[in-house]
């Protein structure tokens, strides 16, 4: 049976967008833990760039979706975190250069 990795995990994470930034959640920092237990069943520890912000349940449910069409997916689960708090730092160099931060 097809084992699921974390390289996986965020392999997937890549396409869910958060949609006022236009960038994806991995190069965003948004996500802290990346668990996958027997193989099958997904963990996602991740926050947001604010905790009001108003896109949370649009991308929480975007991750959610996307990982379930992972081959082998058996059970998602995707927490959030507010601590530590979201910081520019955790971005990618990719999302700096796309947000004209670098």
């Amino acid at each position: 049976m097809l084992e699921i990795t974390e390289d996986d995990v965020r392999s997937a994470l890549h396409e869910v967008i958060d949609p006022e930034l236009g960038i994806n959640v991995v190069d965003l920092g948004l996500i802290y833990q990346v668990t996958v237990e027997d193989g099958r069943r997904i963990r996602v520890l991740m926050t947001m760039t604010t905790p009001g912000c108003p896109a949370t349940n649009y991308i929480k449910g975007g991750a959610e979706r996307r990982l379930m069409l992972i081959p082998a997916a058996e059970d998602v689960e995707v927490q959030l975190a507010w601590s530590p708090p979201w910081s520019p730092d955790l971005m990618s160099d990719e999302a700096r250069r796309e947000l004209g931060m670098s």
